[in-house]
């Protein structure tokens, strides 16, 4: 991103590292979808290494967001709230933070999904990635809109992106009903503890998602302001 008016008048636009740490955040997210065929086929030597994989990216994401807010000015010569950029980087770090979760968890005890479930889950974790992929294309957006000071033809562009990344998180809703319905029908084959334990990994990319929609909410937000 080229500097802008901002940056060049006041410092470092903190925009730059809120970009690149969605970027990171959604990178851990893309994963889960290597992550989820391994576990299909049993093959745990390569989710294992995946996990490494997404631990090695939530750390540096973590890492991110610390700088981030460490050198966040109290006063922001800018018309944006240094709050509520501190709540987007916290949703965007959620995406992160559950990828690692759910992928830690399926790990640990390796969790595989019934096969009944496996094409609605696989369906499901590809709806998520693509929320949080939305998310970061409206991010991406946040430093034209400061260019232009939230205004003109960027802002019908970037609350279309936003409505797509809520229907997005709608039909990942949608998706997540009907897979702990499918579970519920099955649950009673199921080993009780391995039961519950499903259902918490559906809540959880159900979650990601949310918080993808979320990030998006903030920058909403960004722009009513």
């Amino acid at each position: 991103m080229a500097d802008t008016p901002f940056s060049n008048l006041f410092g470092q636009s903190p925009v730059r590292p809120i970009q690149d740490h969605i970027k990171l955040a959604h990178q851990c997210a893309e994963l889960l979808d290597d992550f989820f065929e391994a576990s299909v086929d049993n093959n745990w030597e390569t989710a294992s290494q995946v996990y490494d994989r997404i631990t090695e990216l939530e750390h540096a994401a973590d890492d991110a967001k610390n700088n981030l807010r460490s050198n966040l000015p109290n006063s922001l010569m800018m018309p944006v709230d240094r709050g509520d950029l501190l709540l987007l980087v916290t949703k965007q770090d959620e995406i992160a933070n559950f990828t690692k979760d759910i992928a830690g968890i399926m790990l640990g005890r390796k969790m595989r999904f019934p096969d009944s479930l496996i094409d609605q889950v696989r369906s499901f974790i590809k709806t998520t990635i693509d929320t949080s992929a939305q998310a970061v294309t409206a991010v991406n957006e946040m430093d034209e809109l400061l260019e232009l000071g939230f205004k003109g033809r960027i802002l019908d562009v970037v609350h279309n992106l936003i409505d797509q990344l809520n229907r997005l998180e709608h039909e990942n809703d949608e998706q997540q009903i009907q897979i702990r319905a499918a579970l519920f029908e099955i649950e009673e084959q199921l080993p009780p503890v391995e039961v519950m334990f499903l259902y918490k990994i559906i809540e959880w990319i159900g979650e990601l998602a949310d918080s993808a929609q979320s990030a998006g909410g903030k920058l909403q937000l960004l722009i009513a302001r």
